[in-house]
């Protein structure tokens, strides 16, 4: 039984990945994001004032990394699974919102993360709104 499980639990990642939905994505930024990072996704949101430390800005990831976008790195702060000490702990329920962890993200670099699609195509947008 303890064999069978761990086979079912290793199907999702031998799936190939699917392709990001980018439009979805910059929708998904829009409904949950856009309240705190801005419209144009550089920190300046509504709620931005109100908030103890300023959103930062998400057409920054690369540049802040030698222009290298850290897709699984950047997938694990939205779904929760690693704090963002600067909330003061996970991003605001949306680990919990975009739920099912069952897409294959993969990174150039070769690496793997199971995760939903919401954080996929959020992602995959975030990634396209880099700037240098």
């Amino acid at each position: 039984m303890r064999v069978l499980t761990t086979a079912l639990a290793l199907i999702p990642l031998a799936l190939p990945a699917l392709a990001q939905d980018v439009d979805r994505g910059e929708r998904l930024y829009f409904q949950h994001c856009a309240v705190c990072h801005g419209e144009i996704a550089e920190g300046g949101g509504p709620m931005a004032e109100v908030l103890t430390v300023p959103p930062s800005d998400l057409t920054q990831i690369a540049a802040r990394r030698d222009g290298a976008f850290p897709v699984i790195e950047i997938a694990r702060l939205i779904d929760g699974r690693d704090p963002i000490l600067t909330h003061g702990g996970e991003m605001p329920i949306f680990g919990f919102v975009f739920g099912e962890f069952n897409v294959v993200l993969r990174e150039r670099g070769g690496g793997t993360l199971l995760t939903s699609r919401e954080v996929v195509d959020l992602v995959g947008w975030l990634e396209t709104v880099q700037v240098e």
